[in-house]
């Protein structure tokens, strides 16, 4: 496969005119053009998406793998070669059960973007509960977490305060997965204590955590102060563009993800839909539970990256950076996110106004417009 006359955009080397070939699943060629910056199409690092609970009617807690496979090819359309099917707080039972599905599907399919599952709960803050159901968030049960930790689990989110967490992240990370802080009332050293401990990544920043005052800096100013890097919902609504621009200029975009943290009623009509055992009425494009807590999201990840660059004014190379490259080296994975040689052939194509074109996953086409 080869693109003539595009705009690359690497997260490294940055923007210039070229020509990338692929040969079998990897970029074989890269040539840069003199004296021109005319270009027909840009080219970027397939977008990647490690927090996300469902979109066109499917949900991580019940789906099966033809579910998955339907939510997988509505990705394509949106640029993601890579992303986490993402649970709820849930029993052991059904987390397990989801952990299983993604499991036989990537065994079953050679050619696929989904990577593995993101637990999100249950060991949670009840008080920054957000849209996770109470009845089963609950405190650190050691055996439950390895009873759950199958090979499928890439990313555990969870609260740094909640005793027994130092040793449920020695368990985590000794596994080899990321582990997260999100839904969490923890004060400044717990965050620091945790960081220090090697997790230095942080769901859906700043929401699900407690705020910042000068006097009890917590969760917002321990992320502030310390080099965490922060996922971000980019719908505007989750946090206001101008809190997105604030970031962007404080952490800078080797510290920020994009993620989309959309439901089952992505791509969906108006109407009822569930979360986590929970009602969620979907309602203008903008999904509550019935006592009004914003239920996640349902912007699409193409949309999510537009809004990043309108929010931020970033480069196509920081657009890059927070659309793929920093995902993956958070999950510790380094095979891909760049276009550079010897990397894995996942790419999206897009035009002037950052609408997908074509996505391309292992050097092969799976969405073209």
């Amino acid at each position: 496969m080869r693109f003539e006359n595009v705009l690359v955009v690497d997260p490294i080397d940055g923007e210039f005119v070229g020509s990338v070939e692929t040969e079998e699943n990897v970029i074989s060629e890269i040539k840069r053009v003199k004296g021109t910056q005319e270009f027909e199409r840009i080219l970027m690092p397939g977008f990647v998406d490690p927090h996300t609970h469902g979109s066109v009617g499917v949900d991580t807690l019940s789906m099966s793998q033809k579910d998955l496979e339907k939510w997988e090819n509505f990705l394509y359309s949106q640029g993601v070669t890579y992303f986490l099917p993402t649970t709820m707080s849930s029993t052991p039972s059904a987390i397990l059960s989801a952990a299983r599905v993604v499991r036989d599907y990537i065994k079953n399919n050679s050619l696929t973007s989904v990577g593995g599952i993101h637990y999100e709960g249950p060991y949670l803050s009840l008080k920054r509960k957000g849209a996770q159901n109470p009845e089963l968030i609950r405190s650190i049960d050691l055996k439950e977490i390895e009873e759950t930790l199958i090979e499928s689990v890439k990313l555990i989110t969870m609260a740094p305060e909640l005793e027994g967490f130092s040793h449920a992240q020695e368990l985590i990370q000794k596994r080899g997965i990321t582990l997260s802080l999100g839904h969490t009332d923890a004060t400044y050293e717990d965050m620091e204590r945790a960081y220090n401990q090697g997790c230095d990544r942080i769901t859906h920043f700043p929401n699900g955590m407690n705020t910042l005052h000068h006097r009890k800096l917590g969760c917002v100013g321990a992320v502030l102060s310390l080099p965490f890097s922060v996922e971000m919902i980019m719908d505007g609504i989750h946090s206001l563009p101008g809190f997105v621009k604030l970031i962007f200029g404080i952490k800078g975009a080797e510290k920020i993800m994009i993620v989309t943290d959309t439901i089952d009623a992505t791509a969906m009509p108006d109407g009822e839909y569930e979360l986590g055992g929970q009602k969620v009425i979907l309602k203008n494009g903008r999904p509550t539970l019935e006592d009004g807590t914003i239920a996640a999201a349902v912007l699409v990840f193409s949309g999510a990256v537009r809004n990043f660059r309108e929010f931020t004014d970033c480069t196509l190379k920081e657009l890059a950076m927070v659309s793929s490259l920093n995902a993956l080296n958070s999950m510790g994975i380094k095979d891909r996110g760049r276009i550079s040689k010897g990397y894995r052939a996942d790419l999206v194509l897009l035009d002037e106004t950052l609408e997908v074109q074509e996505t391309i996953l292992n050097g092969k086409t799976v969405f073209k417009s």
